[in-house]
């Protein structure tokens, strides 16, 4: 990589994802022998004593106090997008119109007609040689990604149940301050769109299908809390016996669906009918929550087909379980340890055993990425089906306020 020429970044945002993409950029080109030399030269954020810490801390170059200065900059190739929802769209547009490679994290954005113009912005780009990526992080963890290879394989045969999960505890405690993920102006949604779109994303990425339809129902559990830092206002006292602001997201979210394959002249994996059963898609049960006391990041999939099963729970990542019918039936399911060169992403790190953490997934994204970059091809996810989950999550809301009445994911720009 020492003759790479350099991919010159910009981050906007630099705290909890900040962290972690920070990390990935510095980490990815020492286990990995990329094309390009990701370079950490700029972070912006508003609060100049903070971001200058955050640089120091995490080894970037220089700072900005307005992201458009980032847009501004000739010695800027890639902007990664690390801030609430509602910022997304305003930032991704004017990077991607200024001739820059864009990361943008998930959610895409806080609404289906944001995430459109991003998507319509983003197919503009791409045809002048401008790329752009939607950061579900999860698609990069190896033993999804093993998951989906074997879907691919035909070893679960027609897929007939997708259940998904994702399960945290953060909020239990009434007391805990009312941030910027509780308020729907800056987050989009709750636990719904912070932790339910990864489900989503990985549950139609490695079954290759869409989800068409849900009913669902949103629960709100803790109205109001006390208001934290800048909200409290000046001479204004935190904590729980201060003044408190309502809470505008749901805490929790439960979700049928019904899945269907691709439209694309092609049939995706997994689609119905290889054992002569029903081009029918899937049906699927997605539940998400931060009030489930005792998980702490239990991002959990499971899928049944004709032929077996797959089942992964993210609390214990490097491994996937895996049922095959076609053993005897009473063998039920048995554990792959997924840290063998021969899966996904796992050949550049450790000895076989010696397992990856959460981080690694940021890593991962940044090596696709940039390889996709230096390709000149179209890196997943792109803008387009970080559009579809959007679709998904509006449908969700627009079902549980209509007393959870089916809901089509309309296909259509809106």
């Amino acid at each position: 990589m020492a003759d790479s020429k350099p991919l010159r970044v910009g981050m906007v945002g630099y705290a909890f994802m900040g962290a972690a993409h920070s990390h990935a950029w510095r980490t990815a080109p020492r286990f990995f022998d990329l094309p390009l030399a990701p370079q950490l030269t700029a972070v912006a954020g508003r609060n100049e004593d903070g971001v200058r810490a955050a640089a120091t801390k995490y080894g970037w170059d220089s700072v900005e106090t307005d992201w458009r200065r980032l847009i501004d900059r000739d010695d800027i190739d890639l902007i990664d997008i690390c801030t609430p929802g509602n910022t997304h769209a305003e930032i991704a547009i004017a990077a991607l119109e200024a001739g820059k490679h864009v990361l943008c994290e998930k959610p895409l954005a806080n609404s289906v007609a944001e995430a459109e113009k991003m998507t319509v912005v983003a197919q503009a780009a791409a045809e002048r040689g401008v790329l752009s990526m939607c950061g579900f992080s999860y698609r990069r963890t190896p033993a999804l990604a093993l998951a989906k290879r074997m879907v691919e394989e035909g070893r679960l045969g027609d897929i007939r149940h997708v259940r998904a999960q994702y399960l945290q505890d953060w909020l239990t405690d009434a007391n805990a301050p009312l941030t910027w993920r509780l308020d729907k102006a800056k987050s989009g949604s709750g636990s719904l769109g912070d932790i339910g779109a990864h489900s989503i994303d990985a549950a139609q990425w490695i079954t290759g299908m869409d989800i068409t339809g849900v009913s669902a129902l949103l629960e709100t559990f803790v109205k109001e809390r006390p208001l934290a830092g800048d909200l409290v206002g000046l001479g204004g006292q935190g904590g729980p016996d201060g003044p408190k602001g309502p809470v505008t997201v749901d805490d929790a979210a439960l979700f049928t669906a019904r899945f269907a394959p691709k439209h694309d002249g092609g049939r995706p994996s997994g689609a119905q009918g290889t054992d002569g059963g029903s081009r029918q898609g899937p049906i699927g049960i997605f539940e998400a929550t931060r009030f489930a006391l005792g998980r702490k990041n239990a991002m959990r999939l499971e899928l049944n087909g004709t032929k077996g099963s797959l089942a992964f729970d993210f609390e214990d990542m490097n491994s996937l379980q895996f049922y095959d019918a076609s053993l005897e039936p009473d063998a039920g399911f048995r554990k792959i340890m997924v840290t063998e060169p021969t899966h996904p992403y796992t050949a550049n790190w450790w000895p076989t055993g010696h397992g990856l953490g959460y981080e690694h997934g940021f890593t991962h994204q940044v090596v696709d990425l940039v390889n996709a970059i230096h390709a000149g091809e179209q890196p997943s996810p792109s803008f387009a089906d970080a559009l579809q989950v959007q679709k998904v999550l509006a449908a969700v809301e627009e079902s549980a306020n209509n007393a959870s009445r089916w809901e089509n994911v309309h296909k259509e720009a809106s």
